[in-house]
């Protein structure tokens, strides 16, 4: 995509901002691609589903229509959509990439199922080991101000890379047990490193700001007490 760049001309204020127009064969291919990743990832997330509900039925010894285990919400983070936003007055339609972001359509949108369109679009927000989790809904401003799009987590604070340095020789398993209260199990432990509290900005606040700016609201807390690390 940086090559793209510069081949169509297009001046970058970021190599992060990287791309290329939507009717070249780059773009084709990008979308190809990030189209066979999200059909990936709804068939892996079905999966998953099945696989807890019957790690939940053995634990229980009920079944996963007694216990009630069922999908509730399913959402996209990091994938491109094309919608029709408003731009300088003119309705237009767009391909909107949210990266670090997902989609807060507000009340009243064509595109929210007509069960909860009158309240705005659900939005998971998840924490981190240590953190709550929200539910959120969409709000009007966001559609004016950021394409619809909100916070989808705390975003991080310290790369992958810094945290393998800050912590070397630190116990985390035992650290987040004892400390937090935090049960963490990985394949490795750089897979914990990486997704350790600090590592992360307080989603709290980060959620905190959205609302404060009219970008979506409040809805759910979980769980209610005081964040447990800050």
């Amino acid at each position: 995509m940086v090559r793209a760049s510069a081949k169509y001309g297009i001046r970058l204020p970021d190599r992060q901002l990287c791309c290329a127009p939507l009717g070249s064969p780059e773009a084709a291919r990008y979308l190809g691609a990030m189209f066979a990743a999200a059909n990936f990832a709804f068939a892996n997330r079905q999966v998953m589903q099945g696989v807890a509900q019957r790690a939940l039925s053995r634990a229980t010894g009920r079944s996963a229509d007694d216990l009630g285990a069922r999908l509730v919400y399913d959402v996209c983070h990091n994938i491109a959509k094309f919608e029709t936003h408003e731009v300088d007055g003119v309705a237009r339609k767009l391909c909107v990439h949210r990266k670090g972001a997902t989609r807060a359509l507000p009340p009243g949108h064509p595109l929210i199922p007509e069960a909860y369109r009158d309240l705005g679009q659900p939005v998971l927000v998840p924490g981190d080991m240590g953190r709550a989790s929200f539910l959120l809904v969409g709000k009007a401003r966001a559609a004016k101000e950021t394409f619809a799009s909100t916070c989808h987590g705390a975003g991080r604070r310290h790369s992958r890379t810094a945290m393998k340095r800050m912590l070397k020789g630190r116990d985390l398993v035992r650290e987040m047990l004892e400390k937090h209260g935090v049960v963490v199990m990985a394949h490795s432990r750089d897979g914990i490193i990486e997704e350790m509290p600090e590592a992360y900005k307080n989603v709290t606040e980060v959620v905190d700001v959205m609302e404060r700016a009219g970008i979506s609201d409040k809805v759910v807390r979980r769980p209610i007490e005081t964040d447990r690390l800050y």
